[in-house]
């Protein structure tokens, strides 16, 4: 999945005529852009979210009942505790450690953390410097304002303080020696409550998004309650969508063992061969549909052929009859929360990262909910991107659908 800029969300507003008596669904809502959206057209939304950082990150981001006087005062406090705390431990927040690093009394993650998280993901002291704060935090913590100070911090953790770089896959780039974290904190925070001095005193329409599979949204969500659904599922990739909030879901404390992030594996369309398990059944949702049973055996005969006999690559024909049955299992189940006349965009791309097999994901996905008694209203072109492995522009498109009732 490839994030959508806002106003994506608010061309499909206008173009499915949405006002402040309708009802958005995001069920793959990610981080929050279709909720966010939502509640500043006035409009309410819900989501469904299976990565619990997301589900974390959204829920912050659509509470904006906040007093950003608190938030920013009481950061400031935090922020200075933590500074003296480091500087008694000869350690500056800005200014790049120089002496031998062997003298510092570093905290550390626990072996079981460290096992959790790409090697290398964040170097000791700036490591050291996010724990002394979170420690700071927690210490002094008031409840109304903790969860937008953490969420800052996961902020800065990724985007400034490790050493991870973003492409089509998270990786681990130049190692940084020393970063800043607390000054960064701070400033993040700011423009946070600079935000939510903004719509300070406005009325807000109601944001909630549950921590749910989006294969069971009818389990959460009313019946007949939702007007139209603007989303982006992940796409048949390999990539692993578990890594992009890894460093952070660890520190933070939302993946604690193996077995928490394996139920958030299972939480999850199969979309690659690291979240295939044996009890997974979801393709018989599509075993009668020729062309998925064609791209997988396709899939199947080219590893053969090219001799791959690794155990993730025997699983790529079996992922992409998951993922797509995953899919059909959504829209199943989604049929009974939409109101009669519930008009859908879905964001998906073209694959061909399977030995460079095409997977039409867009065609496939249309007809899939025609099979579920949806109506294919059209497909817009959303944006190209080049491919390097086949050296092809893939199209980026929105499925638009219609559920008559």
């Amino acid at each position: 999945m490839l994030s959508y800029p806002p106003h994506l969300v608010r061309d499909y507003i206008k173009d499915f005529g949405l006002n402040e008596e309708s009802v958005i669904l995001d069920p793959f809502c990610g981080t929050g852009t279709t909720l966010v959206e939502s509640k500043r057209w006035g409009i309410p939304s819900w989501g469904t979210e299976a990565n619990p950082f997301a589900h974390f990150a959204t829920s912050v981001k659509t509470d904006w009942d906040v007093d950003p006087d608190l938030l920013s005062s009481h950061s400031c406090e935090v922020a200075e505790l933590a500074l003296d705390l480091l500087r008694r431990q000869g350690i500056e927040d800005s200014v790049p450690f120089a002496g031998n690093i062997a003298d510092l009394p570093l905290r550390q993650l626990s072996p079981e953390q460290n096992k959790l998280i790409l090697a290398g993901s964040i170097s000791p002291i700036p490591l050291h410097k996010v724990l002394v704060l979170l420690e700071c935090l927690e210490k002094y913590k008031i409840e109304q304002v903790y969860r937008h100070q953490l969420l800052a911090i996961a902020n800065v953790l990724v985007f400034g303080a490790s050493n991870l770089r973003f492409g089509p896959e998270v990786g681990v780039g130049k190692p940084k020696v020393d970063a800043a974290v607390i000054s960064p904190w701070v400033a993040k925070i700011n423009e946070m409550a600079e935000d939510l001095r903004r719509v300070k005193g406005q009325s807000h329409a109601p944001a909630h998004v549950y921590f749910a599979d989006a294969r069971g949204v009818d389990s959460v969500l009313p019946p007949r309650s939702v007007d139209a659904v603007i989303t982006s599922p992940p796409y048949p990739n390999e990539k692993d969508y578990t890594r992009t909030t890894r460093l952070e879901s660890v520190i933070l404390g939302f993946i604690k063992t193996k077995d928490d992030l394996q139920a958030f594996k299972k939480g999850l369309i199969r979309s690659n061969t690291r979240n295939v398990y044996k009890a997974d059944d979801d393709d018989q949702w599509i075993q009668d549909h020729p062309e998925i049973q064609s791209i997988a055996n396709t899939i199947e005969r080219r590893r053969i052929d090219l001799g791959k006999t690794s155990g993730f690559e025997k699983l790529y024909g079996r992922v992409t009859k998951l993922y797509f049955g995953g899919m059909a299992r959504h829209l199943a189940a989604l049929r009974s929360v939409l109101r009669p006349n519930a008009q859908l965009a879905y964001v998906v791309g073209d694959q061909a990262s399977y030995l460079r097999v095409m997977i039409r994901t867009g065609q496939l996905l249309a007809e899939i909910a025609q099979a579920l008694g949806y109506e294919f209203v059209r497909t817009d072109l959303f944006r190209t991107r080049f491919a390097s492995a086949t050296k092809e522009q893939l199209r980026e498109e929105v499925v638009i659908l219609r559920w008559k009732g």
